[in-house]
């Protein structure tokens, strides 16, 4: 079964044209090196919470708003072989391609999908 790369993210409003821009871009690199699928949704509907939320979870400000992310790839070791080259490569370089959010407050991480209909 596939493999998923998830993340949640604050990004500043102002910056919603420059993130779709930014991950148009990284989105072909992530292809190129065997990623199956990039979504990236720009939150709508994400509220508060009283424990525990996305907000909350990015220490989210006024001036921000809570992007869900993830890529699908084929299997763990094409998402492990395809990650590390991503990473090297110069088109994602801070100074090709800078992150327009602060990357201290991402959440992310891998899973194995064990349901998918």
């Amino acid at each position: 079964m596939s493999y998923v790369d998830g993340c949640v993210i604050a990004v500043p409003t102002a910056n919603r044209e420059q993130f779709i821009r930014h991950a148009k871009a990284a989105a072909v690199v992530f292809k190129e090196h065997g990623a199956l699928n990039i979504i990236e949704c720009w939150g709508d509907d994400v509220p508060q919470g009283q424990v525990t939320s996305f907000p909350m979870a990015v220490k989210l400000k006024e001036d921000e708003t809570v992007v869900f992310s993830w890529i699908v790839w084929p299997s763990r070791q094409v998402r492990d072989a395809g990650m590390s080259k991503v990473m090297e490569d110069p088109r994602l370089k801070a100074d090709v391609n800078p992150m327009p959010f602060d990357g201290q407050r991402m959440i992310y991480g891998g899973f194995e999908m064990i349901l998918n209909t």
